[in-house]
């Protein structure tokens, strides 16, 4: 029994073995209370039950390393989720999250990240 899972989309794929990402997602959708997939490029889709909700990625203007994206991405999803924001918004913060950090080398942020989410049309 799990109550949170996260994986990208490859991790997802994999693990139910099957190239159809929407067939993992919808599996590990089952999985867990809480299922969040990140999708590079695509950004993330959130399942909770039958209840599916995908947001896009935030613009990169240049990737150079995508060392700490999913960790980043995860917080800031996990940051959202403790202050009761709908999966959307979480989501959002995860993929802002995860496009700073995937924008320079090194997998701390170099911005400040509460800073560039307000800037972004994001509560925190």
């Amino acid at each position: 029994e799990v109550d949170i899972v996260f994986a990208n989309e490859a991790e997802a794929k994999a693990l139910f073995e099957t190239p159809d990402a929407e067939e993992a997602i919808t599996a590990l959708g089952r999985l867990a209370r809480l299922a969040v997939v990140t999708r590079s490029a695509q950004g993330a889709t959130v399942v909770e039950g039958e209840a599916r909700v995908s947001v896009p990625a935030f613009p990169v203007p240049q990737l150079v390393d995508t060392t700490g994206a999913g960790d980043l991405f995860a917080a800031g999803f996990l940051h959202g989720y403790a202050k009761g924001f709908a999966h959307a918004d979480s989501a959002r913060l995860g993929a802002l999250a995860a496009a700073e950090v995937i924008g320079h080398t090194g997998a701390r942020p170099e911005t400040d990240l509460k800073a560039l989410a307000r800037k972004n049309g994001l509560e925190i």
